[in-house]
């Protein structure tokens, strides 16, 4: 049987028990030695999931060529069997074998799905010695390995040196910088465009993703109106990310009319819908949209549940949450996680029902995490349940020893209860431990431009009338009663120093400079890394009434809608 023979009748196999015929025909008739046989042979093993008859074949080969090795190592690639693919490659090495372009992405993005960073330095090490460091296809690739295993330093580098980058390099880059940085994400989509490539959906959807992280709402507009201008339909997958997008940036409003616009809609696309107001305090909303859900025949899952109880968990909805929670397993055979439990303790400790809170902790089966002690230690914090706060932040510190945030939210706790031995103790445990409050930082957008302040900032060109606007707003406060909450100030100061200190908040400051450049009847629209504290919180209300402006705050926990002196979290976040 000649070569040509045989590949026309493996081409017209369609599954494994026609291989086998066509690989006993082989053995009988001998063109087995045929390396071109062989290989095809091995491909069609791989390609139909054969790959113990595959490996079966490899082992008997007479003979090997680069495409062999190749196939093998992509065939394990593929079926996730990192161990031998990892072992094929060391024997192709070896064996003094020279990888090609074909094997090394293979066993590159092996080590990018394992997130296994220092195997891939060993990769990108034979890469160097074997002269491939230029081809576009590994060089992509190695790129790729290093964004997923969050090394961005050393994305970037090889990045920058790509004397060609096609589009799934640039998606690839722009995408690790959404985790990363998300600044830096849309100032590499402006450039992808600058250099000629139209973004695809699946780059859009890093770009959307950037947004959310940024809380861009200028930018959000922006790439808004770049997929309508270049026809990219509202598919599940990019209609979902813009419903997030919008809801993080602030306005649900038009998430919901991104939500509506779309054609086809799947369990996740209303998830995110629901999460969005339950982002926005808009209980009655999400508990409407997903009674809608139901009547469309969409079947909630956990994630449904998860934003569901968040919703009404921060619209104080707190009989409805607790009869969602009962029907997610008897209706809906959804067994509650621990962030369903959290939603739950976080719901019952708004309602001051700290007791409750505390007994389905000690009842629940599932693994406890720190965000479900975090919930009732706050609730503890608003609530000045002093006793119970000591037993939850003993649990809360035994599993995170390292996280300053856990020893400031009960510090501030004890100064609240006037027990400032307790704040001393603990700002000396943090000292011991080498433990430092993550730094504080607010962003607002003013004229399409995203500005910074930290805490005292006056890096801004515009800081003397920020501090002109402050003091001036101040005044207006403190004539209708404000009075500096010090007790968020942990510092062993005096208390004039601790109102200074605390009216230079980087929450205040950004207010301030909106107050002097957003134009009056539009939002003043801020973002936060850290929860915003009760003094700042106090502010924005009473600006918000006496200066008769808007404010929306998104924190590391919420979104703050300030309005005529009310705040949409009714005080509790």
């Amino acid at each position: 049987m000649s070569t040509e023979s045989c590949i026309r009748l493996l081409n017209s196999c369609r599954n494994v028990f026609h291989i086998k015929q066509v690989h006993a025909n082989v053995l009988i008739n001998g063109t087995f030695n045929n390396l071109i046989v062989a290989n095809k042979l091995l491909y069609f093993y791989v390609q139909h999931k054969a790959i113990n008859d595959a490996h079966y074949l490899f082992d008997k080969m007479p003979m090997r060529d680069p495409t062999t090795w190749s196939v093998m190592v992509g065939g394990f690639a593929k079926l996730g069997d990192y161990s031998n693919c990892y072992a094929t490659f060391r024997e192709i090495i070896r064996c003094g074998v020279t990888p090609d372009n074909y094997t090394l992405p293979f066993v590159i993005r092996t080590c990018r799905d394992r997130k296994d960073f220092q195997m891939g330095q060993m990769i990108h090490n034979v890469v160097l010695k074997h002269g491939l460091q230029l081809d576009h296809f590994v060089c992509a690739t190695l790129v790729d390995m290093y964004a997923k295993c969050m090394v961005i330093e050393d994305a970037r580098k090889l990045f920058d040196i790509m004397l060609s980058k096609d589009l799934v390099t640039w998606t690839v880059m722009i995408g690790a910088y959404a985790d990363y940085d998300a600044y830096e994400s849309l100032v590499l989509f402006d450039r992808m465009r600058e250099e000629g490539f139209v973004p695809d959906k699946v780059a859009m959807v890093t770009v959307v993703n950037a947004c959310a992280k940024l809380g861009a709402m200028h930018r959000a507009r922006f790439v808004n109106e770049y997929i309508c201008m270049n026809g990219l339909s509202l598919d599940v997958i990019l209609g979902t990310a813009m419903i997030d997008m919008y809801a993080k940036c602030g306005c649900v409003d038009s998430a919901r009319e991104v939500f509506d616009r779309m054609k086809e809609k799947n369990v996740i696309s209303w998830s995110a819908m629901i999460a969005a107001y339950g982002y926005h305090g808009k209980g009655k909303e999400a508990l409407d949209l997903f009674h809608m859900m139901l009547s469309c025949g969409i079947w909630p899952n956990r994630i449904t549940f998860v934003s569901l109880l968040y919703a009404c968990s921060h619209a104080g909805l707190t009989d409805e949450g607790l009869h969602f929670f009962d029907l997610m397993w008897e209706e809906h055979a959804v067994r509650p996680d621990v962030k369903h439990y959290t939603c739950v303790v976080d719901l019952l400790g708004r309602a001051g029902r700290l007791d409750e809170a505390w007994k389905l902790i000690e009842t629940m089966t599932v693994e406890k995490d720190e965000r479900l002690w975090s919930a009732l230690l706050g609730a503890c914090r608003i609530h000045g349940n002093m006793e119970l706060a000591e037993k939850v932040a003993n649990s809360l510190l035994e599993l995170q020893p390292q996280n300053p945030g856990n020893y400031v939210l009960l510090s501030n706790i004890y100064a609240k209860a006037g027990k400032f031995e307790k704040v001393a103790e603990f700002r000396d445990m943090m000292t011991r431990k080498n433990l430092k409050k993550v730094p504080g930082w607010t962003w607002i957008e003013v004229d399409n431009k995203t500005y910074q302040f930290s805490v005292g900032d006056r890096s801004h060109p515009q800081s003397k009338e920020i501090y002109e606007m402050l003091m001036s707003v101040i005044k207006k406060l403190e004539m209708a009663g404000y009075v500096p909450d010090t007790e968020f100030v942990l510092q062993d100061v005096e208390e004039e120093v601790k109102k200074e200190m605390l009216y230079t908040h980087s929450e205040k400051l950004a207010i301030a400079f909106g107050l002097i450049a957003i134009p009056k009847g539009d939002h003043i629209r801020i973002s936060k890394n850290l929860r915003v504290c009760g003094d700042c919180h106090t502010f924005c209300k009473m600006v918000s009434d006496i200066m008769r402006r808007s404010i929306i705050v998104r924190d590391s926990n919420r979104f703050h809608h300030f309005n005529e002196g009310t705040c949409s979290c009714g005080d509790y976040w």
